[in-house]
């Protein structure tokens, strides 16, 4: 396979990324890296080695031949534009709040009182990148689209439920439940607001913005409808 262009490239890049992202799950892998590079370091470096490998196969999929598997309607181009405010807030929130269920900045000082953008979802991050690539494939009808952004909408489809069962194991029953009973129940929007507070709000509103002012430079096509 080449991996100077074409599906080669791509196929190759998309492997590195599932695998890399799969290796994780194998404890005696992930306790290895843990204990020779600490806790704080293995989640670190994973979160660059995987924007370093989404990066990749982004570039791959720019330049991978086109060939159309279903025509790019007018409507089509507004799913990102609607689903990217969504997305984006998500991301910051997930990024910037404890979080002792999934990718994130980890759980220390994490508050059940006060849980953010966990009273909606203890997968901000993973749905962030789930809204993204479902979207996002909607109006790429073509092989390259398709095989960039389908593994990766499955992938975060099938994430939410392959991590609960993981960190249930690792915290134990009885703290997994003193953590997450108090995000059951109805969703309070008020108090989910005043916790995620105005900065965050309005950097996850302004984020889409600027990524789509980036768009047209990095991709090289524009993303509005």
């Amino acid at each position: 396979m080449s991996l100077t262009g074409g599906y080669g490239h791509l196929v190759t890049a998309l492997a590195a990324f599932l695998i890399a992202h799969s290796l994780t799950n194998v404890r005696s892998l992930r306790e290895a890296a843990m204990a020779a590079f600490g806790k704080r370091g293995f989640y670190g470096g994973y979160s660059v080695l995987s924007s370093v490998l989404l990066v990749w196969v982004v570039a791959a999929a720019i330049h991978a031949p086109i060939v159309q598997l279903w025509p790019q309607l007018p409507w089509m181009r507004w799913a990102p534009s609607l689903a990217m405010p969504i997305a984006c807030l998500l991301a910051v929130a997930g990024m910037t709040v404890p979080n002792p269920f999934s990718i994130g900045p980890g759980g220390k000082s994490f508050d059940p009182k006060r849980p953010g953008i966990l009273r909606l979802t203890r997968h901000p991050m993973i749905w962030a990148l789930g809204l993204w690539s479902g979207a996002h494939l909607i109006p790429n009808g073509t092989v390259a689209g398709v095989l960039l952004f389908l593994p990766l909408f499955i992938l975060c489809l099938l994430g939410p439920r392959i991590l609960d069962a993981k960190r249930r194991r690792q915290l134990g029953e009885e703290v997994w439940q003193g953590l997450a009973m108090p995000l059951s129940g109805s969703l309070d929007w008020r108090a989910l607001a005043m916790e995620l507070g105005p900065w965050r709000l309005m950097a996850g509103l302004a984020l889409p913005p600027i990524l789509m002012a980036l768009h047209p430079l990095v991709i090289g096509l524009s993303p509005y409808p």
